[in-house]
Formats: structure tokens, C-alpha cells, sequence
């Protein structure tokens, strides 16, 4: 538990009921000023105390019942035990806001079941965790409650532990389909992850505040140590954790084996969060109690896999990038906890840079409409929300000095990851940019973040492919550096006959995109425009720059994005008046809170007006666009939600004369719309189209000075979009695109060919395998392969299957004059095979990884440079850059088994006591050789094992051969001093080793 001291723990509890003895200023804090992301949640917590105040409900006398408005009472009680209050910024003095807190908690402490009301409590999924922050609201607040009320939170916190403890492991029946499916958990489709974790955090006030006693801790560590469960190789793992061995407890099946998970059929990254979440939830029980924190909740099993899987997939704001998100997006509020959690109570420096970033954005993300919101959600989300920022406060305010971010967050998460055909993803996060291509059905895309900015490029949108179209087929791979010496990824869909898209991505945050030409809305990214102060680049314009200049376009421009689009045009004489879309930016259709019609004078016409649409939603009827309700809309039925050309309009009862419109766009909205006029709805006359289009010349654009694409075909631009339906399109976060457009492209017979940033990507669109000759222009860079100089560069001879492609990064550059003629045969990253033309001499210097070789030739004649240091790239090996078991956390004495795989020779695996580990080969593999490195000092016997599910093992043999996914290494009776596995390597039958 770094950084949080035992004495702070233990002054702050009291020695009866565990109330908070001491005021906060007496302890070993950070002053304020001295930690701002505190100071940030201090200030946050203040004002949205202004929306909290809008939850009173004056006919109960207590925050409001529905949706669970009550348990704003946490967020006030740290706020009233916080040492200085500020009226004006909370906009209530203090003696209301805690006379109103009182008496909340004094009537739903009487109302909760477990106390012997009928109101709300008990129910695992979600009034546990209601009743978790209630509890905790209390606690902060112990001395102002009477006894009667002290005495029904008592029941609450040990009346849900013991219904958890007598449920066993059985579901909770209150609780219907939300329910963790026994010990067995869940992860195909729906994790059980979090269903998990909320039967932990439901025992946590009762181990705190009520009575800690052994078949209570058991359980608790029971389901904490399952959520994060993968199944197979991982039940090996004998680290101890609470006094118990994991694989004791190991049973339930939660997460993938590429470490993501998924909910209601989507991977979602803020649903794997949750392991940190409640974990967080629990923990600050029991530091407000002044008792240890239990092991697991800071040393879950796959904890640092999981936060590598996010660390993927993180933003420049600190949440994570969302690449099969459907609706909302930006829901800063709720993602503060996980990171507070791992920041302040791991002491993860990682986790503290997101931390800093996303508390950068609370402020300007609370005051952007609708104002003083912290998720710009509806139901229980933004008290829990509160509730969340809360406890994340008072994590800093346990920790001796706030964890120091790092300022390499994104070069030290960078990588690549396919996680697999039944996610349907492949991210490639670098220190310049995020990319993914998503290929499961409902969300394909391609989503491009550049420089990680997640205002700029609208991730919703399918980003560059058009939108609507079905892959019939994908192939995708992500390379390595540590297997194949570049980190990268390429993805090629068929979208029909002789139809096909492809998506490469480059460690310099370049991506390449490439198709047969698919019609309509290729080739377009969706851009956010407007304005957030506070939030760079959300100024209210955007500047595009082209060989032409530069255009600024504001947000009033800016439609098609979703929020609300302010539309006006030249006054015109009207009764009917009509949005019809033409494009949706989901697949949920079309949703509308407020559609208004506008007089010259900004005046809403249609308020109360007879609105008809093209389908309606039962439950979302078109009057509500019109009724006046900002909190009530209108949606297209769900059969009509593929429909392009949905409507909505209105009959304003008479000829008026309208001047605009403005319409608030729920999640589901229109990315391309026209607003129509009529005076008898049958003829309608087009009033504007959205978006308005700008045309760009000369090859290219920057976005904002932030990224650019350069494009053989013609450039449009809108105020919140760009479009370059050109066959190859490049996308740069940072470069000269001008010099980009100007350049000579590669060229070969059959392919599409890029060389971004000196990286060969070609794709072969088509259904049959193709052989070709590339032919570059000589830039000193040369490629695995044969390769031959001409008197205009270089030329190579690529097979490609069809549906397929490949990045090729260079292996070593060369320096000197090149006359044509001159052979370059490159094996792998350390090996070239130099040919002089016949009837010249050849002078020249082979470069690669900081080493420089002179190679000096006659005529005709060769010579092999091998160039000494990083391991060869790419290999045979199918154990590098393997998952390996156990992943964490570890046994004692044991370092990490990933450091035998990990290509360094530096590293290596320290067995320790257990001895054990396991290579996940990633597929099925006909293992043939395995090769075994060690340090100096005695090397004990070694027994080697294969398993095809992780679960039963057969020896390993090389005179028979067999299919296997696992590969299983135990070490006997392992001591200090005995050698450590520098490598194990494991080749199939019938492969070269490397």
C-alpha cells in the first residue's frame, strides 16, 4: 500500500465506530497547492453541488429517491469535512447543505431494507453500491446522526455482508440476469468481471464497520480474487495473496486471453475498469476505518495485464479510447475512480499521468452544457459519478505526497495488440498517436486518434470506410518489434464482390488506408468543432491548411456532430418544416431531445406544434421533439434505426415566416442531413444542407495543425469533417504533407503501395495471390529480401495472397553512391548480402541499430555483413513476445516469466520456490525444437510439458511431435544463486531457427 501511512490510517479512525477522529489538517497532507488534481476535485465537487441542489425534493424532505439522487450525500459529506467551504462556488451555504445532507441520511438509513424499511437496499446489482457510498457518506458525517440512525447504518453495512456470506456461492435472486453465474464467471459476450467485484465491495462495509470475522474475509477474497479470472494456464499461479494461494481459489473464466473484456456483446474498456473500481469502492472503507487494506484489492490476479490493455488503449484525457462505443462518449465522471485508485493507493505512475490529464478536463467538462454535470448522463450515472469523484479526494488525502505522473506515459504504453476474431480488434497505440481497426459486426471502423487527441477525430464515426458496409471477410495481423522489429498493424476487409478496404498502421502514428474504390462517404473523418474552454483545440473553429491557404471554419458551421446544430437561413415563408437525414452516425438511427423552428427574431415556433416523423419509437413518440421538455425526445423506430432517410417533421399550423432551426441531437444522430421547407407538405424546398462543403486543391490538408492527410484524389472539408475518397489515402499526425503530396510514390503491378515514413505497406486488393515487382525511388533504405538498384531507385519483388498485406520496415539504410545493378539480399534484421554490379566497383556503408559497416567490393563479387546486437527479427520463435503464466501477481521470489520471452538478453526469469511458468504459443503449434538460455551458475533439472487447453499437460518429446498451444517449464528445487532463463525459444516442425 505505498504512500499511505499507517499512522494517518490509524489517527483518523476512531476508537469506537471508527468516526474520524482528527481533523484532516492534522495530518501529513499535501497543503493545498502542493497537489492539484486534489485541489481540481475540491473545486469540481463544489460546483456541482449546483446540480446537486436540483435533486432536493422538498415533498420528501431528502435528495431525491428516483435513480438514487440520494447518495449525493457522499460527495457532501467530504465537501462539509473538507477544512475550508466555499459557498459561493457550491451556490448553497453551509448549514443547508448539511441540515439537507442530515436529513437524507437519516431517512433513507430508516427506508433501506436491511434497517426494515421497503424502499431501496439489499439487492446486490446496484443497490449494494448505493449502499456502499451511503454507508460511507455516514461514516464521515458519524457524530451529527442520532442513535437511531448510527444504528440503522450498522444494520446496513453488516445486514448486506451477511446476505452476500449466506448467499455462498449462489446468484443473487434479487438480483435477475445480473448475476457473476456462480464461481464460474462469465467472457464470452458479458463479463461477469464487475458482477464479481460488486459481491467484494457489497462485504466491504461490513468487514470495516461491523464485524471482521473469518467467513467474511474468506468470501470477500473469494470474489475479489475471481473477477479478474482468466482460465487454463493461469490457475498454476501459487502466489499468496490474504494468506491464500490463488490457485486455490481460481475458478471463474471473466476475462479474455488477449486481457479485455466484454460487455453486452462490445469490448468496452471502461467495463474492464471496474476491477479498480470496486476495488476502490471497497478500499476506502477500510481506510476511513483505519484497518489494512486487504491484499487482493491492490494485488489482483491479471491486474497489470488489464492496466496494460487500457494503457492501449488510453487518450490524452485519461479515459480510454472507446472503439465499439455506440452512443455516449466523453463520460469523464465516471472514469476518475479506477485511475485515483491505481494512482494513489498503488502508487502507479502511469496511472497518475492519466489521472493528471483526465482532472485536467473535469472543470471545462462540467461547465460545457448542460452545465454542471460531470457524465452529461441521465440516471443514476451522475450522482454516482459524484459519489466516485468523492472517494477519489479522499485517496489523496490518505497518501503522504501525490504520486509523480510520468511524463513518458505514451512511450513507455506503446505497442500493438490483435485481440483476437471474437473481439474483432486490433489497436496499435504509439507515442504519436492511437489507431484501431474494428471489425465485429455493428462496429466496424477505423478509428484514428492523432497525437492521442480524443476531441479531434470523432471515434464513433467509421473513419474513413463508408459507413453501413458488412465485412464478408477480414484478414488481419499485428507485428511486433520484439518478433518482427516494427510495431504495426494491417487490416484488409472484403465489403463485397471484388470489393475491398484496407488500414495500416505505423509506429510514427502514420496510417495508410487503402480500397477498390467503395462509393459514397469514403474516405471521410468526422471532426469534432466546438467550444470547451480549457480543453485544447475546442476553441469554437478549426484551421485547414492547404497549398490554397488556410480556412478557418467555426463551430456555428459546425453540424453533423451530434449535440446541437444551430441552423439559419434567409427568412422564407413556411407551415411545414423538416429535418431529413441522410446519414446516420450510428446504428441506432435517429434520436431528437428539442427540435425548434425559428423566427427572425430567434423564437421558437414550434413548441407545442403537431410534429409527424417517419417511424417513432413506442416509447419515444414525436411529440416529445416539440412538447418543450429538454428531457424527453423523439427516436426512429428500432426496425427503421438502418434506414438513411429518416425524418422528422413539423405542422406550425399557418403560414409564418422561419429564419432557422436548432435541433438537440440525442447519441443517435445525423452526420449528413438536409432541413426542408414547405407550405403544403408535398413539394419541399431545401432551406440548408449539412454540412457545408469547402473543396481543398493540391493534395493535401492539415487539420488544425494537429494532423493532416495527403490524398492523389480531391479534398473536401466541412466544419466538422474532412473527406478524401481517393483509393490510398495517408494520414500524418506531424509532417511536411506538402513534401508528402509532392513525392513519387511506389509503384507495382496488381497493388497498392505507400511509403510513409520509409515503411513499405502494400495491399493487395483482389481475390487471387499476386507476385510483384515494387518499384521505390532509392531513399538509402532497404527491406527483407531481394532487392536490385536501377537508375531511379530500387526494386523489389513482393507475393502477396489475395485480401492481404504487409508492412515491411526497413532493416538497414545505406550510405554512399549505389550504381544500378547493385544486389541487396537481406536475410533478417542483422544480416545483408552485398553484390557489386558486373563491370563497377562498389564503395559504400551498410548502417543499422547505431553500427556502421564499410563494404568495399569489385566488380561481380559479394559480401555477407552480419551486424552484432538486438536479437534477430523476425523469428521462427513462436514463444517470443508470448503471454506467459503465472501473470501476476507473482509467487515469492520469482520474477516475471515474460522476461525469457521478452527478446532482451539482458532480462531474465528467476524461478524462485515455485519454478514453474508457461508460454502461451497464441495457437496451436507442432512444437520441435525448444531451446533453453541461462545465466551463469549451476542449471537444476528441468522438465518440460505441452498442452493444448492449459489444463493437462504430456511431456515433451522430440522424437513425436505434437500439436500444442502451451508450453510448461518447471525448474526443481530452484535456489539463490542457481542460473536464471535468459530465453526459452520454441521452433515448429520443419522451421528454420533463428
Amino acid at each position: 500500500m505505498s504512500g499511505v501511512s499507517r499512522r494517518q490510517m490509524l489517527a483518523l479512525a476512531g476508537a469506537a465506530g471508527g468516526a474520524l477522529a482528527l481533523p484532516w489538517s492534522t495530518v501529513g497532507w499535501a497543503a493545498p497547492g502542493q497537489d492539484r488534481v486534489a485541489d481540481i476535485y475540491l473545486d469540481v465537487l463544489h460546483e456541482h453541488t449546483h446540480w446537486v441542489e436540483e435533486q432536493w425534493d422538498a415533498t420528501i424532505g431528502a435528495y431525491a429517491a428516483a435513480e438514487f439522487g440520494f447518495i449525493v450525500v457522499l460527495g457532501n459529506a467530504v465537501l462539509l469535512r473538507a477544512e475550508k467551504y466555499d459557498p459561493v462556488k457550491a451556490g448553497v451555504p453551509k448549514a443547508q447543505l448539511k441540515a439537507r445532507t442530515l436529513a437524507t441520511i437519516e431517512r433513507f438509513a430508516a427506508s433501506n431494507r436491511l434497517a426494515g424499511g421497503d424502499e431501496w437496499g439489499q439487492q446486490l446489482f446496484w443497490d449494494s453500491t448505493f449502499e456502499l457510498h451511503f454507508v460511507l457518506a455516514a461514516r464521515l458525517l458519524w457524530d451529527d446522526l442520532g442513535a437511531e440512525t448510527q444504528a440503522n447504518v450498522q444494520k446496513i453495512a453488516g445486514g448486506q455482508a451477511a446476505y452476500v456470506v449466506g448467499l455462498g456461492t449462489a446468484d443473487d435472486p434479487l438480483s435477475g440476469q445480473w448475476s457473476p453465474n456462480g464461481t464460474a464467471g462469465g467472457w464470452a459476450g458479458d463479463t461477469k468481471l464487475a458482477e464479481m467485484g460488486v459481491y467484494a465491495q457489497a462485504l466491504a462495509p461490513g468487514l470495516a464497520w461491523y464485524r471482521d470475522d473469518p467467513k467474511t474475509r474468506e468470501r470477500f477474497g473469494m470474489w475479489a480474487t475471481n473477477a479478474s479470472g482468466l482460465p487454463a494456464a493461469d490457475r498454476i499461479n501459487d502466489a499468496v495473496v490474504d494468506g491464500r494461494r490463488i490457485g486455490d481459489r481460481a475458478t471463474a473464466h471473466n476475462i479474455h486471453d488477449s486481457f479485455i473484456v466484454e460487455n453486452q456483446g462490445s469490448a468496452d474498456p471502461q467495463h474492464l475498469a471496474e476491477l479498480w473500481r470496486t476495488a476502490g469502492r471497497a478500499a476506502i472503507h477500510f481506510l476511513v476505518a483505519g484497518k489494512p487494506l486487504p491484499q487482493v484489492l491492490t494485488r489482483p490476479p491479471n491486474g497489470e495485464q488489464l492496466w496494460r490493455t487500457l494503457r492501449l488503449l488510453a487518450s490524452d484525457a485519461g479515459e480510454p479510447v472507446l472503439p465499439m462505443v455506440a452512443d455516449h462518449y466523453h463520460g469523464y465522471g465516471r472514469d476518475v475512480l479506477p485511475l485515483a485508485f491505481l494512482a494513489q493507493v498503488q502508487g502507479d505512475a502511469d496511472a497518475a499521468r492519466a489521472e493528471a490529464d483526465l482532472a485536467a478536463r473535469l472543470t471545462p467538462y462540467l461547465h460545457h452544457e448542460p452545465a454542471y454535470r460531470l457524465t452529461k448522463l441521465a440516471g443514476a450515472d451522475e450522482s454516482q459519478a459524484r459519489a466516485e469523484l468523492a472517494i477519489a479526494y479522499l485517496f489523496h488525502r490518505y497518501r503522504d505526497r501525490p504520486t509523480p505522473p510520468n511524463p513518458a506515459f505514451f512511450r513507455d504504453a506503446s505497442g500493438t495488440r490483435d485481440f483476437g476474431a471474437e473481439i474483432g480488434m486490433v489497436v496499435h497505440q504509439c507515442e504519436r498517436a492511437f489507431a484501431a481497426a474494428v471489425t465485429k459486426d455493428g462496429f466496424v471502423r477505423f478509428l484514428w486518434q492523432p497525437g492521442h487527441d480524443n476531441w479531434l477525430v470523432d471515434s464513433r464515426a467509421p473513419g474513413f470506410l463508408p459507413p453501413g458496409r458488412i465485412p464478408t471477410g477480414q484478414w488481419v495481423t499485428a507485428y511486433e518489434k520484439v518478433r518482427d522489429g516494427v510495431d504495426a498493424t494491417v487490416t484488409v476487409l472484403t465489403l463485397g464482390e471484388q470489393q475491398y478496404a484496407g488500414f495500416a498502421t505505423l509506429p510514427t502514428g502514420t496510417v495508410i488506408y487503402a480500397s477498390t474504390g467503395l462509393g459514397a462517404g469514403e474516405g471521410s473523418l468526422t471532426i469534432f468543432n466546438l467550444a470547451m474552454p480549457g480543453v485544447p483545440g475546442l476553441t469554437g473553429t478549426r484551421t485547414f491548411t492547404s497549398a490554397g491557404g488556410e480556412l478557418v471554419l467555426s463551430d456555428r458551421e459546425a453540424s453533423g456532430d451530434g449535440g446541437t446544430d444551430h441552423l439559419t437561413f434567409s427568412p422564407r415563408p413556411a407551415r411545414y418544416v423538416r429535418m431529413l437525414a441522410r446519414e446516420a452516425a450510428t446504428g441506432f438511427g435517429y434520436s431528437i431531445w428539442t427540435f425548434a423552428v425559428l423566427d427572425k427574431e430567434g423564437a421558437d415556433l414550434a413548441q407545442g406544434a403537431l410534429p409527424g416523423a417517419s417511424s417513432s419509437d413506442v416509447t419515444f413518440p414525436a411529440r416529445n421533439a416539440t412538447d418543450g421538455n429538454p428531457l424527453t425526445r423523439w427516436a426512429v423506430d428500432h426496425t427503421e434505426a438502418a434506414r438513411p432517410d429518416g425524418w422528422l417533421a413539423v405542422d406550425l399550423g399557418s403560414l409564418v415566416t422561419v429564419a432557422g432551426v436548432r435541433i438537440q441531437w440525442a447519441d443517435a444522430y445525423a452526420t449528413r442531413y438536409v432541413i426542408q421547407t414547405s407550405s403544403d407538405a408535398v413539394t419541399w424546398e431545401d432551406a440548408v444542407v449539412v454540412p457545408k462543403v469547402h473543396k481543398i486543391t493540391g493534395g493535401w490538408v492539415g487539420i488544425d495543425g494537429r494532423a493532416g492527410l495527403v490524398s492523389r484524389g480531391p479534398i473536401t472539408v466541412t466544419a466538422n469533417g474532412v473527406s478524401a475518397p481517393a483509393r490510398l489515402i495517408e494520414g500524418y499526425v506531424d509532417a511536411d504533407l506538402a513534401a508528402a503530396a509532392r513525392r513519387t510514390l511506389p509503384t507495382a503491378e496488381g497493388l497498392q503501395v505507400s511509403d510513409a515514413d520509409g515503411y513499405l505497406t502494400i495491399f493487395n486488393l483482389a481475390a487471387g495471390g499476386v507476385t510483384s515487382t515494387v518499384t521505390t525511388p532509392w531513399t538509402g533504405r532497404i527491406y527483407r529480401g531481394v532487392q536490385t538498384a536501377t537508375a531511379h531507385g530500387l526494386q523489389w519483388t513482393v507475393t502477396l495472397a489475395g485480401g492481404t498485406a504487409l508492412v515491411e520496415p526497413p532493416r538497414f539504410t545505406i550510405d554512399g553512391p549505389v550504381p544500378p545493378g547493385t544486389r541487396f539480399d537481406v536475410a533478417d534484421s542483422r544480416t545483408v548480402t552485398v553484390t557489386a554490379p558486373p563491370g563497377q566497383r562498389l564503395r559504400l556503408t551498410v548502417r543499422t541499430a547505431g553500427r556502421s559497416v564499410p563494404v568495399r567490393l569489385k566488380p561481380g563479387a559479394a559480401r555477407t555483413v552480419t551486424v552484432p546486437g538486438s536479437p534477430v527479427t523476425p523469428t521462427a520463435d513462436r514463444a517470443r513476445g508470448r503471454t506467459t503464466f503465472p501473470t501476476s501477481p507473482l509467487p515469492a521470489g520469482m520474477t516475471s516469466p515474460g522476461r525469457a520471452v521478452d527478446g532482451d538478453p539482458a532480462t531474465s526469469w528467476r524461478p524462485g520456490p515455485s519454478g514453474r511458468m508457461v508460454v502461451d504459443l497464441g495457437v496451436p503449434v507442432t512444437v520441435g525444437d525448444v531451446r533453453l538460455t541461462w545465466t551463469t551458475g549451476p542449471v537444476r533439472p528441468v522438465r518440460l510439458a505441452l498442452s493444448l487447453d492449459g489444463l493437462d499437460y504430456y511431456p515433451y518429446s522430440t522424437a513425436t511431435p505434437v500439436p500444442a498451444r502451451y508450453l510448461m517449464l518447471t525448474v526443481e528445487d530452484w535456489h539463490p544463486g542457481d542460473a536464471e532463463l535468459l530465453e526459452v525459444a520454441a521452433f515448429p516442425v520443419s522451421s528454420p531457427t533463428s
